[in-house]
């Protein structure tokens, strides 16, 4: 009975059980009846083996084939984002994404993605769309985005550089994606989750997950909530649409819409009336360190341009979601030339009454 101690057992988690149930079983002899009796409670745990075994080959074929039969594309305009674009590349890359458009709105004579990403742009992940110089082109690049592959991808996804996609059970978005419960959806609205600037005033080249872990308070605890903007997932094959908002693609489509857990959901605006942040969302990183702020701020964005930007993203939004301190105030004023009297005033009244 002491053959199995010369099985090859390598790092493996089912192997390891069995391993140490033959153990257990074996100190169990000292106890248990001799005889034939023990080697049919032995028959009975392999038959029990057996089918737990079958149960994940069964699984694991399954999940094979909808990765293999599934098409997933992501459209993003991209302007000023070099420093992140890598990351985010291969953010989407680890979860399966099959092909990354970027679309290129940097100054004609700026940056070039090619600088960063080139290698993924060789292998076939990433295509670029040359939109350099145009102003305000975002719904013209979703809507190309949109014409282009609606009848080549099985779902399209519409996000920015400083969106990234969080599904607490899915290692493949395709596993995610192909859920019965999504099966009469045509458009997954996920919610964002704010990423607070954890405090940094300056931009550090490190990962944005490893800079910015802290979130807008409660942000993951407001189920059923109405506070966070929601990004879009766009089912395939479906003919006619005018992607005419950046939130939910359509206000006025008739489309059937689902949060990220596949319920039903009745547009509402840009916000969304049955959140639900506690396993599928976007981890937004809005502001990053002050510093990458105030350059967002200033570069402008393909929806709003650029004087329009800086009023869309002031100042009382970032402190919103961030510690309002002197010094970041400090900061801004002499980046920007902003008068912050306001918000010192409000500093102060805040440290006087504590």
């Amino acid at each position: 009975m002491d053959n199995y101690k010369t099985i090859n057992f390598k790092n493996n988690k089912e192997n390891r059980v069995i391993y140490k149930t033959f153990i257990f079983m074996n100190k169990l002899n000292f106890f248990l009846p001799k005889g034939k009796n023990i080697y049919k409670l032995y028959k009975i745990i392999i038959l029990i083996y057996l089918a737990f075994f079958i149960k994940i080959i069964k699984t694991e074929i399954i999940n094979f084939r909808i990765i293999n039969n599934t098409k997933v594309c992501i459209c993003t305009p991209v302007k000023k984002e070099n420093r992140y674009i890598k990351e985010y590349v291969e953010h989407y890359k680890n979860y399966g994404v099959d092909k990354i458009f970027l679309y290129d709105n940097n100054e004609v004579d700026g940056e070039r993605l090619e600088n960063v990403i080139g290698k993924y742009i060789k292998n076939g992940l990433v295509e670029i769309f040359d939109y350099r110089g145009k102003i305000r082109p975002f719904f013209n690049i979703m809507n190309d985005c949109y014409q282009r592959n609606y009848q080549i991808y099985d779902w399209l996804i519409f996000f920015e550089v400083d969106e990234h996609i969080h599904l607490s059970n899915y290692t493949n978005i395709k596993l995610y994606l192909q859920r019965d419960a999504f099966k009469n959806c045509e458009i997954i609205h996920l919610n964002w989750v704010y990423h607070t600037d954890n405090n940094l005033i300056h931009y550090d080249n490190r990962p944005l997950h490893i800079r910015f872990p802290e979130v807008e308070p409660n942000a993951r605890n407001n189920v059923n909530g109405t506070k966070s903007c929601v990004k879009s997932i766009l089912r395939g094959h479906i003919p006619n649409i005018v992607i005419n908002s950046a939130h939910r693609l359509n206000r006025q489509l008739k489309i059937k819409r689902c949060n990220g857990f596949g319920n039903p959901e009745v547009f509402k605006g840009i916000r969304t009336h049955n959140s639900d942040f506690r396993f599928y969302y976007i981890d937004h990183f809005y502001s990053k360190s002050l510093e990458e702020f105030v350059e967002k701020v200033n570069k402008g964005d393909g929806l709003h341009g650029q004087k329009a930007f800086f009023k869309y993203l002031r100042v009382g939004s970032y402190f919103n979601r961030s510690k309002l301190t002197l010094e970041k105030l400090n900061f801004i004023e002499n980046r920007t030339k902003l008068n912050l009297t306001e918000f010192k005033a409000r500093l102060k009244n805040k440290s006087d009454n504590n």
